[in-house]
């Protein structure tokens, strides 16, 4: 995979895979994860969500929808490692 223009670097790459396994693992589809994050406060589209999932969005740290996902943002981060 070429080099993303946004300069995701490896701990980006890692927590994108990272909520696609959670998200796959929970059986939500993207849109169900973005409606969750958005009523959680976070506003997500689809787009966004499908972005970052293939590392062509960076991630900070307001956008980790670890709590729509029901795990730790920590569980997430910990993958990086």
């Amino acid at each position: 995979m070429p080099e993303s223009p946004l300069g995701i670097g490896p701990a980006g790459v890692l927590t994108a895979r990272a909520i696609t396994r959670s998200r796959a693992a929970r059986g939500f589809a993207q849109r169900q994860l973005a409606e969750r994050v958005t009523a959680l406060g976070r506003p997500m589209t689809i787009t966004m969500l499908s972005r970052i999932e293939r590392r062509q969005r960076r991630c900070d740290v307001d956008d980790l929808v670890a709590t729509a996902l029901d795990v730790s943002p920590l569980a997430l981060l910990a993958e990086t490692s």
